[in-house]
């Protein structure tokens, strides 16, 4: 593929934008760039390598010329409009949950599973959802070194995740109550601003939410470990941008501290940060705008054998979706 056409499907939306922000600053190379959107979008110019280049409105003819397809636009739009693509022989990498759990849909994380991206049988590969993104960069250098069993999760997921809208709400609550105003609800049940919400995207029968059970499903189709056992409690935390996860995991093999800190070196996209003895530990702010995920308070676990707790920290605009899908990119 010499310097392949390349389309973003919902290119104005938040990430869709750091999409293009990746294929600039990677030297991504693109042959030629077309940026799709809805009809309302259309006519729009965006920056790319210094020229402006207009959103065009997608439709089932968007795709005739195109080699890759980044899609961002949210799972209805993947579900109609991915199999036009991959007809057209663009491979589709695709941001939403549409595909993730098809049987012959690979799953990618670069840096854990890339060789599924070759070859993917529907000409669609899909992007995990941010958050088992970021846990598991943390979880697989140890996997590698003990052989994980189990995750036990919280997490403390950015308002960004929802969107632009996410960070608007926010902000204008912040504001009204610094000026005494009563606050409006319109994406999140409850006010977000000086508070925490358990509930990130909707519950299932079983009293999980739609998000939890993803890390549980994308971890083993990923990781390759049909076996392995999650439990996770996912939270929308008043932070703008970058989900942190707290993690107890356990491992077939007796773990160590020092071993597990050593397991993350020359691992690409993640970095130990683990002195708390001079405050050193990954904070959102840490990763905000950047690539790789971060890991630390490493500590033996005081209740299971074999157990570790850790903290994880990674920006889920870029490397929980932007940066994710062009890394796939890179490999095809």
């Amino acid at each position: 593929m010499n310097h392949p056409c390349v389309a973003i499907v919902g290119a104005t939306g938040a990430v869709g934008v750091e999409m293009l922000l990746c294929l600039e600053q990677r030297n991504f190379p693109v042959g030629k760039l077309k940026l799709l959107a809805s009809a309302r979008s259309a006519g729009k110019r965006m920056k790319f390598r210094g020229e402006e280049v207009v959103v065009e409105e997608l439709t089932h003819d968007s795709f005739g010329d195109v080699d890759i397809a980044l899609f961002s636009a949210g799972g209805g739009i993947s579900k109609e409009f991915a199999p036009s693509a991959a007809a057209a022989g663009a491979v589709v990498i695709d941001n939403s949950s549409a595909f993730r759990m098809d049987a012959d849909v690979p799953l990618v994380v670069p840096e854990i599973n890339g060789a599924e991206a070759k070859n993917p049988p529907r000409n669609i590969i899909a992007n995990p959802n941010c958050t088992t993104i970021i846990s598991l960069m943390a979880l697989a250098p140890l996997h590698e070194a003990f052989g994980l069993r189990s995750i036990i999760a919280s997490t403390y997921q950015a308002v960004s995740g929802s969107g632009a809208q996410g960070i608007i709400e926010l902000e204008e609550q912040m504001k009204a109550l610094a000026n005494g105003q009563p606050v409006s609800l319109k994406v999140y049940p409850r006010q977000i601003a000086f508070n925490v919400i358990p509930q990130v995207d909707v519950f299932t029968d079983n009293g999980y939410t739609k998000e939890e059970l993803k890390m549980l499903h994308e971890g083993r189709k990923i990781m390759g470990l049909d076996d392995l056992r999650v439990s996770c409690t996912c939270v929308r935390v008043p932070v703008f941008r970058s989900h942190s996860v707290s993690i107890t995991a356990q491992f077939e093999k007796p773990v160590d501290v020092d071993a597990a800190r050593a397991a993350y070196t020359g691992k690409p996209g993640v970095q130990v940060v683990d002195n708390p003895a001079e405050k050193e530990f990954p904070v959102p702010l840490d990763t905000t705008g950047k690539d790789d995920c971060l890991v630390g308070r490493i500590r033996k676990n005081l209740v299971f054998s074999n157990a570790l707790d850790l903290w994880v920290v990674g920006d889920q605009v870029r490397k929980g979706a932007a940066l994710n899908a062009v890394q796939i990119a890179e490999i095809l």
